[in-house]
This record gives structure tokens, sequence and C-alpha cells, in this order.
């Protein structure tokens, strides 16, 4: 009797690589669990039972959030009146914002033709109907809104976690830093953030997937949250560029661009002067406490040479600055010899916002370590970065406590303020360069030196190059994606894999 064939599937089980093994800084610490992974052990195909990779990410998530109330607990139990917010460092927008923008006693407020709130469009209907859903009879209203986002604030961090660990390829472990990150246990609950950085990873990794529609209205609508998911199309722009292949960068761009229009066009419409209040007033702010501006001001202040900068010129030179830098960006992309990864370029462009825009709220770091995760995922540079922005976070509200404080032995020194926020300005300047370095040598590429090209190229995956400043020679050079390069770090390295798809 004829045996039938059954059709072998092309996408067989994918061998992950394991930080104890890959990353010499952490190898050195797993001593106290018996040492690193060996070398026979077959991560990814052998059946974990129930602690997948993905529902242990999970489970640290969990942990980190119950460590994102903790580090609030003493506004929630104390309140957020007075010097509490800076005193403990557990200031947040909500409660404030609850009572004085009127949510209290009208949850649509925002909704309105004389609104004042001072927040895109969709993360206002956000605030809306949080503030809706809170029981208007209880006694402690303000606080049940603050509970009811930070919950919400928790479920979108997993979220983000577990788009990161599926963009990943071989490396799902790297979505770790998202799960513990210091960054986001201090700054994720500051804001409504954490929406526009989870619909910005769900938009990446559809765009992996090659969804390039589902991508685009993904990142309109968390362009509608935060501006900053559009930039990542300036990423996709770049390699679209190099590669010859537009279509791919004009549906998601295009996609996107019609979804925050829809999104924004109706309440722009119905409430014109509530709608240019927002725009109104990004212009017309002063710098942010943790930026480069306010440092500038405030040593312009004391001394005879420097001249201070109004708000009209924050927006000016940053507006301008950014452009530069995306334009310098871009020709590192098309100078890279291969094809960079669209997770690095994100990292780089949103970066560069960052630093130069007059707005630096400390909860801006919570952009960012997603994409660090994609683009640069060393453990021993993400502990120094992130011990600098905790410094920073904790000295930035005990100067702001000081600067209301009656008692001189409260004062927190203007010189120490200063330092901290230079210092966390260089730490990410430092990050940059890093990443910018493993774009020209991707021998120093995290993500290329476990055998795998670009998790994240979704349509642009192993097209070869139509267009660099290399000269001829690089172009129609094929970006080889099995390719093995040298390991960086003292870990072993891992055998090429014949995939580069999600491990979950």
């Amino acid at each position: 009797m004829r045996e039938s064939k059954q059709p072998q599937s092309t996408r067989g089980p994918l061998r992950i690589t394991v930080p104890s093994r890959a990353d010499g800084f952490l190898r050195q610490f797993t001593a106290v669990i018996g040492g690193p992974l060996g070398r026979h052990s077959d991560p990814g195909r052998v059946n974990p039972g129930f602690f997948t990779v993905e529902r242990v990410l999970i489970l640290m998530t969990i942990a980190a959030s119950l460590l994102m109330l903790l580090a609030k607990n003493p506004c929630r139990v104390n309140g957020w009146g007075g010097s509490n917010p800076y005193l403990y460092a557990c200031y947040s927008d909500w409660v404030p914002l609850f009572g004085a923008r009127g949510f209290a006693e009208n949850p649509w407020v925002p909704f309105s033709a004389q609104a004042q709130f001072e927040y895109p469009v969709l993360m206002s209907a956000v605030a809306s109907v949080v503030a809706w859903l809170v029981p208007e009879g209880a006694a402690n209203r303000s606080l049940i809104y603050f509970d009811m986002n930070l919950v919400l604030v928790a479920i979108l961090w997993i979220v983000t976690v577990v788009c990161t660990l599926r963009m990943g390829g071989r490396r799902p472990w790297d979505a770790a830093m998202v799960a513990i990150a210091p960054g986001i246990i201090l700054a994720g609950s500051i804001n409504w953030d954490m929406w526009a950085v989870a619909l910005l990873a769900l938009g990446m990794l559809s765009f992996a997937r090659r969804h390039t529609v589902l991508a685009g209205i993904l990142i309109g609508l968390g362009a509608a949250m935060k501006i900053y998911p559009f930039f990542v199309l300036g990423a996709v722009l770049v390699i679209a560029v190099r590669t010859g292949k537009l279509k791919p960068f004009w549906v998601t761009a295009g996609t996107a661009t019609l979804t925050w229009a829809l999104v924004n066009l109706p309440y722009a419409l119905a409430y014109p002067d509530s709608f240019k209040h927002f725009f109104a007033f990004s212009s017309e702010r002063g710098a942010g406490f943790s930026s480069f501006w306010h440092v500038w001001n405030l040593l312009a202040g004391k001394s005879e040479v420097l001249e201070p900068v109004n708000a009209e010129q924050m927006s000016f030179w940053g507006l301008a600055i950014f452009f530069l830098c995306c334009a310098g960006i871009a020709v590192l992309g098309l100078l890279a010899k291969r094809t960079p990864r669209l997770g690095s370029l994100a990292f780089l462009i949103v970066a560069s916002f960052v630093m130069v825009n007059k707005v630096y709220s400390p909860q801006f770091v919570v952009w960012l370590i997603p994409l660090f995760a994609l683009a640069l995922p060393r453990w021993r540079e993400f502990a120094i970065w992130m011990l600098v922005e905790v410094a920073h976070f904790y000295g930035l509200w005990f100067y702001l406590d000081s600067l209301d404080a009656d008692d001189i032995h409260k004062v927190f020194p203007e010189n120490g303020y200063i330092f901290l926020v230079l210092a966390h300005m260089l730490m990410l300047a430092y990050l940059m360069y890093l990443v910018a370095r493993s774009v020209l040598d991707p021998r120093r590429d995290p993500i290329r030196a476990v055998g795998q090209d670009d998790p994240l190229a979704g349509p642009f995956a192993g097209m070869p190059d139509a267009f660099t400043l290399r000269g001829s020679r690089a172009c129609g050079a094929r970006n080889p994606q099995k390719e093995k390069e040298p390991v960086e770090s003292t870990g072993h390295p891992e055998p090429a894999s014949t995939t580069t798809g999600p491990t979950a």
C-alpha cells in the first residue's frame, strides 16, 4: 500500500537566541542560576510547557505594572495636592486634569465649542471615555480616574511587549527590556503616551507581516494620539528609496495620513476653535523641564554672553535642526553597506525629535524604549541608560519641589538639575551614535549577528539595492538575509536559522 505524502511546512520551529548565551553582559549574572544555557540546548524547538517566552514576558510586565502602581502609591494614599507629587516623584497628569479641565462635571468637555484641552483629538477621546466610566456618586472620583487609566496603561504595556517580542525574529527575549524597563515603571503613568506607543508597535508589527494598509491605519491612529508615530514613515521612505520599491511606502503613508485626517476632520469642522487650541498651545508653550532649551535659558540667565530663546525661536530652531537630522539619517541609510534595518532608522528619527524638540517631557522615554529594543538590544547599554534616566527622573521632581520650598535645606541644587538633564541627553546621543555605527558596520548589529537580516523589513525583505550613495557597484547587490555576521559580544554565536519570523 502506497503511503500518501503529506505536504511539509516550509516554516519549521524557530531556534531562538537566549540572552545568557549571546549577551556578554548578562552572561556575567547567570552564575546564581547555574550559568548560561548550554551549547547543546535547543531553545525554540523544545516545548517549554506553559512557560513560553511570551507568557513569561507577560508575567514580567504584570509584575512591572505592580511596581508602577507602587511608585505612584504615595500620591494615591496622601493625595496629589501640595508638594506630594514632587517630593515622592509620583506626579501624574491624570488627576489634576480631571478636575482642572472639567472632566468631573462633564466627561465630554474636550468636545465642546469652548474647550481648552491641550491634547490631540484621539487622546481627548480616551480621556473622555475613561472619565465617562467613572461612577458619578463615588467618593474619590479622581483616584478612580487615575486607577482606571493605570489599568489601561498596563494592558497597553503588555500589548507593546508582545508586539516587540513578535518583531524580534530570533531574539524574542529582547522584549524583556520593554517588560521591565524602569523608565516605563516610573514614567508610563504620567500621561496617555502609552496609547501611541502600543498603536505604533501594532503598526510596525503589521508592516513586518506585509499588511501595509493595516499598518497605515494603526500608525495614523497612533499619530492622532501623539505625532511621533508619523516619523517612523521616514524610515520606511529611506528603505523604499534604497530598494526602489516605493509602493509599500505610498500605501502605508497614504493610509496613515487618511486615517489621521478622518479622525481629526469631524472635530475640526464641528469645533474649529477647540481644534486649533492644541496647535496654538504647542506653538506658544515654553521649554520643557527636561529639554536642552530649558537648560540653555537657565544658563543664559546667569551669563552675559548667552542670549535666552523664546517659544517662537525654540519652535523654529527645533524644527530646523530636526529636519537636518532627518536628512542626515537619510544619507546614513543610503551610505550603509547593507540596507539599514527599519528599527534602527526609526529609533534614530524619533530620538532626534526628542533631543531637539522644545518639549522633552519625562514620559518621552516611553517612546524610545521599545524602539531601542528593536534597534540595538544590548543589555549593558540599556542598563546604563536606565540608570541615567532614573537619576534624571528623581532629580527633576526634587528640583521642582525645591522651587517652592520654604526650607533652604530642601533646595535641590540647580547645577545638579542641569547636570542630570545634560547627562540624560548625552546618554541618548551616545545610544544614537551606537545605532548609527551599527548601521554603517553590520558586524556591530546584534540582530544581524545571529544570522538574520531585518525581521521588520516586511515587503522590503530580500530586495536588492536600487539606489545608494556608495557608487554604482553597490547598486543591484542583494542583501544576504542569511549572511552570518561576527558576534560582537563575548557570548557564543548562534547558528543561522532558515526563518526570521516571529517566535510566538
